[in-house]
């Protein structure tokens, strides 16, 4: 018998090692599952986990540092290295923006060949509101000598549908780009398991 039979908490408790004074670490294991789930656990901050009840900074930390885990087997086992549509934009983004409780700001630097130079985040705005400026943008793309870039943003909600915000902020970003001569491909939108992308739609 290997781990295969254990059960998700059995699982989770072997990761966290150790319980609380009151609780041993199964029982602390079947409640933060029952209570949370491991998505709701995995997308607290440092912060929040903290003031789960039997969660001190320690296994915040763990706690964290198992969803980090996740994410990279789940980046190297999808590898995107071109991008040809937005799909392929959402494929590379969605994972790294996974469990954001704040809209995130990313930009993709691109060669001629639209390979994946870097992927930076350049501003954490609010739950409604991923705060930037273009300055921040093609001050990124200029220090990386991209030829093009990709916006992506992600919606907390879920729901990728572009705000009046995103719709006059996107057209500042075009505009500005053409200014500098850096190409802005497209503006992608992360939801839950969709995207939405201004060179699509």
């Amino acid at each position: 018998m290997g781990a295969e039979a254990l059960s998700t908490a059995e699982l989770f408790a072997i990761l966290l090692r150790t319980g609380s004074k009151n609780e041993n670490v199964i029982d602390m294991s079947h409640r933060l599952i029952a209570e949370y789930g491991l998505d709701k656990l995995f997308e607290c901050s440092l912060k929040e986990l903290q003031k789960i009840k039997g969660i001190g900074p320690a296994k915040a930390m763990q706690i964290l540092t198992m969803h980090e885990i996740l994410k990279r087997i789940g980046l190297s086992q999808n590898p995107v290295n071109k991008i040809t549509c937005a799909g392929d934009v959402f494929k590379y983004c969605s994972l790294k923006l996974k469990g954001m409780n704040k809209e995130h700001f990313m930009i993709l630097h691109l060669n001629a060949k639209n390979h994946i130079l870097k992927d930076e985040i350049v501003s954490i705005g609010t739950l409604t509101s991923a705060i930037t400026h273009p300055r921040e943008i093609f001050k990124s793309a200029i220090k990386e000598s991209a030829y093009a870039v990709i916006l992506v943003h992600n919606h907390p909600s879920g729901d990728p549908t572009p705000s009046e915000e995103d719709k006059t902020l996107t057209e500042k970003f075009f505009e500005a780009g053409e200014l500098l001569g850096i190409k802005v491909l497209d503006h992608v939108i992360v939801g839950k398991d969709i995207w939405w992308s201004f060179k699509e739609n």
